[in-house]
C-alpha cells in the first residue's frame, strides 16, 4: 500500500499533535483488548522506562534481497538497494548494479494518523517506503535520483542523476556542530558514478520548496567595498555641492553691492533696493541654513558607515560567524 492510497483511508489529526497514546489504529476488536490488557497491567509494563508497549504497527513489502532490522514499535533499518516507494521504483528496482542502499525510518506513513496494523476486515496492511508520508527518514543510496525520490525543486545546482545521495527528512531537522558545521561543495574531480565534475555546483537555500525567485547571495566584504566606494563618491558630491555654495555666495555678494555709473559727472548710481535685499538674505539663508544642513549630512555619513560598515557597529551587514564563496 502506498501513502496516496492510505490516505484516503484514515485523516491526518486536526491539530499538530497526536494523542500521547493511541492504539486504534487497529480493528475495534484489537483496540478493546489492548485497552483491557493495559487496565490489568501494571505501569512498569505499559511500555513506561523501556518496557514493552504494544501498538499497531504495519507490515513492510520487503524485497527478498533485503535485510530488515526491525522492533515492534515502527523503527526499522533496511539494508538493500536504491527503493524510494514500490519494489520496482528506483535503480534498484529496474535491476541496476552498484545501487546498495540504506533505508533508516521511524514511524511508516504516521503523517496520515494512527498506524493501521489489520483492516477491518482482518487482513494486515501492507506498506512501501514512503518519502512523504513516513514519519522520520536517513536515506542513503549509492545510485538513487534523490530530488526525484523527495519532490525536491531542481534550483540552481540542479538535480543531477543517476548520482549517490544522502537524505534527512523529518518534521524537525539539527545539525549541530560543537566546534563548526561546513557545507562544502566539489572537494573531489570525479562523481560516485566515475565521471569527471565539471564545473562548480553551490549551495541552494529554498524555503518551501520554491525555486522560483532563487537569487545569489551577497558577498559581505565586497558589498561593504561597495558601499564605502559609493559613500565616498556621495561625499564628493557634498564637496562639489559646498564648493558650488561658496562661489555662488560670492556672486550674490557683488550682485548685492552692484552699481552702475551715473553719465552725470561719473557719479556711482545707488544700488537695487530689491536686488540688495534679496542677496542679502539669500547668503545669510546659504551660512544659517545650507552650510549647516552640509555639515549635519557629512556627519551623518560617518555615523551611518560606522553602523553598518564597522565590525563594532550595532548593525553591522556582515555575518561575524558565517562565511560563503
Amino acid at each position: 500500500m502506498s501513502g496516496e492510497e492510505y490516505e484516503g483511508k484514515i485523516k491526518p489529526t486536526a491539530g499538530p499533535f497526536k494523542k500521547a497514546s493511541d492504539a486504534s489504529g487497529g480493528t475495534a476488536r484489537m483496540y478493546a483488548q489492548a485497552v483491557s490488557k493495559n487496565k490489568e497491567n501494571t505501569k512498569s509494563e505499559r511500555g513506561m522506562a523501556g518496557d514493552p508497549l504494544d501498538e499497531p504497527v504495519q507490515e513492510f513489502i520487503q524485497c527478498s534481497t533485503d535485510k530488515v532490522i526491525k522492533n515492534n514499535n515502527n523503527a526499522w533499518i533496511v539494508l538493500g538497494r536504491d527503493r524510494p516507494s514500490a519494489r520496482i521504483s528506483g535503480f534498484g528496482g529496474r535491476g541496476d548494479t552498484q545501487s546498495a542502499a540504506i533505508d533508516i525510518v521511524v514511524g511508516r506513513l504516521a503523517c496520515l494518523g494512527p498506524s493501521m496494523s489489520i483492516t477491518n476486515d482482518g487482513e494486515k496492511v501492507w506498506v512501501n517506503p514512503d518519502f512523504k508520508f513516513d514519519a522520520a527518514r536517513i536515506y542513503i543510496s549509492q545510485k538513487t535520483d534523490i530530488d526525484g525520490a523527495l519532490d525536491i525543486a531542481e534550483g540552481k545546482v540542479g538535480s543531477p542523476k543517476p548520482r549517490s545521495g544522502i537524505a534527512l527528512k523529518a518534521d524537525a531537522v539539527r545539525l549541530i556542530g560543537r566546534e563548526g558545521i561546513k557545507l562544502v561543495t566539489r572537494t573531489d574531480n570525479l562523481n560516485s558514478q566515475g565521471g569527471f565534475i565539471n564545473g562548480i555546483r553551490g549551495i541552494d537555500l529554498i524555503a518551501g520548496n520554491d525555486d522560483k525567485d532563487l537569487q545569489p547571495m551577497v558577498k559581505g566584504k565586497n558589498l561593504v567595498t561597495c558601499f564605502k566606494r559609493l559613500c565616498l563618491h556621495v561625499n564628493e558630491l557634498c564637496g562639489i555641492v559646498d564648493s558650488l555654495l561658496t562661489h555662488q555666495t560670492s556672486f550674490n555678494k557683488a550682485i548685492t553691492s552692484h552699481f552702475h555709473v551715473s553719465p552725470f559727472f561719473g557719479q556711482a548710481t545707488t544700488t537695487s533696493p530689491p536686488v540688495e535685499l534679496a542677496g542679502k538674505k539669500t547668503m545669510t539663508d546659504h551660512l544659517s541654513q545650507t552650510k549647516q544642513s552640509i555639515e549635519w549630512w557629512k556627519s551623518n555619513i560617518e555615523n551611518f558607515q560606522f553602523e553598518f560598515f564597522s565590525d563594532i557597529g550595532s548593525k553591522y551587514i556582515n555575518s561575524r560567524y558565517n562565511h560563503t564563496n
